[in-house]
């Protein structure tokens, strides 16, 4: 009698529906993950609550001891069979992330679930074309060993290249395993890049890859955008402004991916949905930052010339200065700068200063006297007097009309 009571106090309410509880084995260290995430959890607020379960870190995670748990679905990342097992042994709906087909082939029951993954051949070919219209020659891609999707991208990215009729170079990975630590690895990456034929533009994998390429740049002394201009895939905006240069990418609809994701998985446990689903997360453009920020065709002075300017937008320096830093005279640079550019040299250091102060508007809420000084303009008032000249309005207000 009393474990039948306890039972039913067990039970919700009467017309009220258990909330669901819901497992994400995703990775909360990537920026992918976040977006997916983000997504997830706008669908939940909407439509339900959903309870989730949730443990920080990379790309391996582990399910709850489900018994226990008791949970109603599952969106998953499944980095390895131990995973992939538990994931059929709960025997609840769920929803899988990029499933390496090789688990696939060992555990061919996962073929029974839906699964959603990134467009890998779209984002390849956003990158490539990214770098074709920076008017290179030569390409390169470095990839992940043993990742699907990172073959996906390198095959397309080098399909795309071979259609304008170039050849590119592909990364491989030290055949010794002792070389396969980063450590030692990364001297190996750096006289790879070093021996590629230059100016190249190079597509790395994903923002981590591309952020290991840029070390390997700065370990073997090749300069990035001028030699090797780098772009990555995801846009984690953290991780690409961490890095130095600040990394370019192709950006993934994440957010969008992890609502449908979740509205799929809402679906299939209501059962609505019998068949398994394949859902797409497009690309959707390239942000562009420093790693790309330059014209294959300008020459090393004009690219000496432009790094110089981006590394110094704060300082309070001339046109002078700019010619002394490349070691040839103002005219000669002058010259070849507005050939290669199609402006002056004074109109491109106020195209880079006016673009980073917008920049900083937009993404902090710092004071307008200190964008100016962080941009390179002498005060607030001379700012506002730019801004208004440029944009047609003030800073203050070209701030609250983007954040609109």
């Amino acid at each position: 009698m009393v474990n039948a009571k306890k039972n039913e106090l067990s039970k919700p309410p009467v017309g009220i529906a258990a909330c669901p509880k819901v497992a994400l084995l995703i990775e909360t260290s990537r920026g992918y993950g976040r977006g997916l995430l983000r997504g997830i959890m706008r669908y939940a607020r909407l439509h339900g609550p959903w309870s989730f379960y949730i443990t920080p870190g990379d790309f391996e995670q582990a399910l709850p001891r489900t018994k226990l748990w008791g949970g109603s679905g599952i969106i998953a990342r499944v980095e390895n069979q131990q995973t992939a097992r538990a994931i059929l042994d709960a025997g609840i709906p769920a929803v899988l992330l990029g499933v390496d087909p090789q688990i696939v082939a060992d555990v061919p029951e996962l073929a029974q679930f839906s699964e959603v993954s990134s467009d890998s051949e779209g984002a390849a070919r956003l990158a490539a074309q990214h770098l074709l219209e920076r008017g290179f020659e030569y390409f390169a891609y470095v990839g992940i060993p043993g990742r699907v999707w990172s073959d996906r991208r390198g095959n397309a990215f080098c399909g795309a290249i071979r259609e304008f009729g170039f050849q590119p170079h592909s990364y491989e990975q030290p055949r010794q395993k002792k070389d396969h630590g980063w450590e030692r690895e990364q001297a190996i990456l750096g006289q790879w890049i070093a021996a590629l034929p230059k100016p190249v533009g190079l597509m790395a994998c994903n923002d981590d890859r591309g952020r290991e390429v840029l070390d390997a740049c700065r370990l073997a002394g090749v300069h990035v955008p001028e030699e090797v201009a780098v772009i990555g895939v995801d846009d984690d905006e953290l991780f690409c402004e961490l890095a130095d240069p600040p990394l370019s990418s192709v950006g993934l609809n994440a957010e969008h991916g992890g609502y449908r994701t979740a509205h799929l998985l809402d679906q299939l446990m209501h059962k609505k949905i019998a068949t398994p689903q394949r859902l797409i997360v497009e690309p959707t453009h390239v942000v562009t930052r420093r790693s790309t920020d330059v014209k294959a065709f300008n020459g090393r002075e004009v690219g000496t010339a432009l790094g110089f300017i981006h590394r110094n937008r704060a300082r309070n320096f001339t046109v002078n200065d700019v010619a002394e830093a490349v070691g040839i005279s103002r005219r000669n640079l002058e010259v070849k700068f507005r050939k290669a550019v199609g402006k002056t040299i004074l109109s491109e250091i106020q195209r880079i200063r006016l673009e980073h102060a917008k920049r900083m508007l937009r993404e902090t809420d710092l004071p307008i006297s200190q964008v100016a000084e962080a941009s390179g303009y002498n005060s607030g008032s001379y700012l506002t007097q730019v801004f208004r000249r440029e944009i047609g309005v003030t800073p203050a207000k070209y701030r609250t009309q983007v954040r609109i």
